[in-house]
């Protein structure tokens, strides 16, 4: 979880939302001590299920649709473009054709 604690330490706001796979007590304990709310799912495998803000973690699953929207562009899911910067503008018309194309 080296990479968790590197992304908690420049995560800005009141509120860590993230899947079931940063459930640790260790994770929630280093997000608490940084007077966050840990909104995380539980894993199957805890025996006590703890709970979690319906609201913020729908936001949660928001995210995770538009990238499996974005993904749907095989140039990006592949990463068909392999200098950044053309990444990134290839990414950016991606996500420009989403937020412009009808529901």
């Amino acid at each position: 979880m080296i990479k968790a604690d590197e992304l908690l330490a420049h995560a800005p706001g009141k509120a860590f939302i993230a899947d079931t796979g940063y459930d640790s007590d260790r994770f929630r304990k280093a997000i608490r001590d940084q007077k966050k709310r840990a909104v995380i799912g539980s894993k199957p495998e805890r025996p006590r299920k703890l709970p979690k803000s319906r609201h913020l973690y729908g936001k949660r699953y928001l995210v995770e649709c538009f990238f499996h929207s974005l993904k749907r562009f095989r140039a990006v899911a592949t990463r068909f473009e392999k200098t950044a910067r053309n990444f990134l503008a290839l990414t950016q018309v991606a996500c420009t054709w989403l937020w412009l194309a009808p529901n």
